[in-house]
């Protein structure tokens, strides 16, 4: 298998039994492995993609200088160009099958699925996000730019495509720890309704919204967004699609027109793949994100489509993602020493390559953001691009403060 699948760059493996081959021909990329058990091995052959994670977690599959980003960068840039097997192409058309109709995130599944990863610990997330504990893609007008930037940015480029005015009435769906909330009642002046299904972060939101003084715009619920039943001028959704499942895109397409008023603007922010629909990384959903799916456009089309909204604008962000998850795993490796405090050492691998496997597909394969710009009206927002990234509609805080940092 490793010799069919091993033609760019070099896999240097040492089995179980002590034997060590070397697979490619050439040493870029290259890295070097050890497996210490034969179970791990079989797994390796039958599971591939489930047994890597798991293997490197219990520490049976040993990496050269502890570097997973190595060892999948040579296996994602060979898995390009793999002839994959009838079986395994089979295999993966069953398992999507499977995954789509037994990801099945009624209320009652969904809000167990956020509590398996959203109600770790705060804490846990403070160590790596930035200090408004935005946990999505930033928006890196400049490489070089730091986290805090780059998530100030992004905020501010999802209000510019909203055009957020004074008063409106916005819907967070998926409002997290309440860092977009906040943003957009603080310095734009909106009263914005968050809902999410994690109780950590509904406590979080509350208590950020009373110590950044908008308690009174703001309107934290625990309730899933199929339960609300008024209307909002403007609805935003970061990160969230990706927890909704195949089987429910239109439901949720549905509820956005539905909840949204004649003259509104939703933006819809998630990571979507530009493949042909698939099946979920096995392991991501096992131990990361169980009812996780990353969908691609053309599963998302047809639910927005046939709820009748116009897509007004589809941006999609490339190597956005890819930065952000490099920032927040160096956070992480900085503060690992407080992380043990708390987490043993298979949490810690598990972590770690989540994080990389992540940032890795961003930067191998075809994963990007998506940010959709949906309406009732085709005129509901200008006909040309350049509304967004004018100097207009600057938040009420910096016309309060010049020197602040949204003003320069």
């Amino acid at each position: 298998m490793m010799l069919k699948l091993i033609k760019k760059g070099q896999l240097t493996v040492t089995f179980p039994d002590g034997e060590t081959k070397t697979y490619g021909s050439t040493t870029d990329p290259s890295c070097e492995v050890r497996l210490t058990d034969e179970q791990a091995l079989r797994a390796l052959c039958l599971k591939p993609e489930l047994a890597l994670g798991e293997s490197y977690m219990d520490g049976t599959l040993q990496i050269a200088g502890d570097d997973p980003e190595a060892l999948l960068r040579v296996l994602l840039r060979n898995a390009r160009n793999m002839d994959i097997p009838i079986w395994a192409r089979f295999y993966n058309k069953l398992r999507y099958a499977v995954q789509a109709w037994a990801k099945l995130n009624t209320p009652k599944h969904a809000r167990q699925n956020v509590a398996h990863h959203y109600d770790i610990s705060d804490d846990l997330y403070r160590l790596f996000l930035d200090e408004d504990m935005q946990y999505s893609c930033a928006y890196f007008t400049d490489p070089d730019m730091s986290l805090e930037d780059a998530q100030v940015a992004k905020k501010a480029h999802i209000a510019a495509k909203l055009q957020i005015e004074p008063g409106m009435k916005v819907l967070d769906i998926g409002c997290g720890w309440g860092g977009m909330a906040i943003t957009l009642a603080r310095d734009y002046g909106a009263d914005v309704t968050g809902v999410t299904l994690s109780e950590n972060q509904l406590a979080t939101a509350r208590r950020r919204a009373e110590a950044a003084g908008v308690a009174g715009r703001t309107d934290f619920r625990l309730q899933d967004y199929r339960a609300l039943n008024q209307t909002f001028d403007r609805i935003v959704s970061v990160g969230m699609l990706e927890h909704v499942g195949v089987p429910f895109y239109g439901v949720y397409f549905n509820q956005i027109s539905h909840l949204l008023n004649e003259t509104g603007v939703a933006l819809i922010h998630t990571i979507g793949s530009l493949d042909p629909a698939g099946p979920q990384a096995e392991w991501i959903t096992k131990y990361i994100f169980p009812g996780g799916y990353i969908p691609s456009l053309s599963q998302l089309a047809p639910a927005i489509e046939r709820s009748g909204l116009w897509s007004l604008d589809i941006e999609i962000l490339r190597l956005h993602y890819a930065m952000t998850l490099r920032h927040w795993l160096a956070r992480f490796d900085e503060k690992i020493d407080i992380v043990r405090q708390s987490y043993d050492d298979r949490f810690i691998r598990m972590w770690r390559f989540y994080l990389i496997a992540c940032f890795m597909t961003f930067e191998e394969e075809k994963q990007v953001v998506f940010q959709l710009q949906l309406g009732h009206q085709r005129a509901a927002v200008p006909l040309t691009r350049d509304y967004m990234y004018q100097p207009t509609g600057i938040p009420l805080q910096a016309q309060a403060d010049p020197t602040s940092q949204a003003a320069e």
